[in-house]
């Protein structure tokens, strides 16, 4: 990718938390490489100290830390520099997780694997231009679970109250999310 090309403004900074240290210094490079000023944080207590301390301008956040939530530090950073673009990563895709990243402030939400191009590309679109349509969309099935899961996210994993809200029976939905329940 031509650095030339991309228009980073004139704060490059780039937080990049991740506990996933060889995948968090891959990452680093390849970004240093198109041009940002990257600091990099392991723990969402290291992230947290380096929002308040020095709020970049940009950030990439993953979802699941050994010590908590990314999500903690997506509300620190928008707190400290509402401007700044952020992007959530996680391996644990889901549309309950990316709609709560995106009301806490997060700019764009991707799964992993994603590779610097794709970190630039979000961190860099424009807000009113739609992303192009998705390689391989999810199945109907697929769809069909998350919304399960997504509903049961908002009854607090409340299984009665879940399959009431869905006009399912408790057994099915307990069935339901017994065999397809991801680690």
């Amino acid at each position: 990718m031509n650095t030339e090309a991309l228009d980073l403004g004139e704060d490059k900074s780039l937080l990049l938390v991740d506990d996933d240290e060889a995948f968090l210094r891959r990452l680093a490079k390849a970004m240093e490489k198109r041009g940002f000023e990257v600091e990099m944080a392991s723990s969402v207590v290291a992230g947290h100290a380096i929002a308040t301390a020095r709020p970049p301008a940009y950030a990439v956040v993953d979802l699941r830390l050994e010590d908590g939530s990314g999500l903690d530090v997506v509300e620190t950073l928008r707190a400290r520099r509402p401007e700044s673009r952020i992007v959530v990563l996680t391996g644990y895709g889901a549309i309950a997780t990316a709609v709560a990243a995106v009301k806490i402030g997060a700019t764009d939400y991707l799964a992993k694997p994603a590779d610097a191009t794709d970190v630039t590309n979000a961190l860099l679109a424009r807000i009113d231009t739609l992303p192009p349509p998705p390689e391989n969309p999810m199945s109907a099935d697929r769809v069909r679970w998350e919304h399960i899961q997504r509903v049961y996210e908002l009854c607090d994993r409340n299984v009665s109250e879940t399959a009431r809200r869905l006009s399912m029976h408790r057994r099915t939905l307990q069935r339901i999310l017994a065999k397809r329940s991801p680690r």
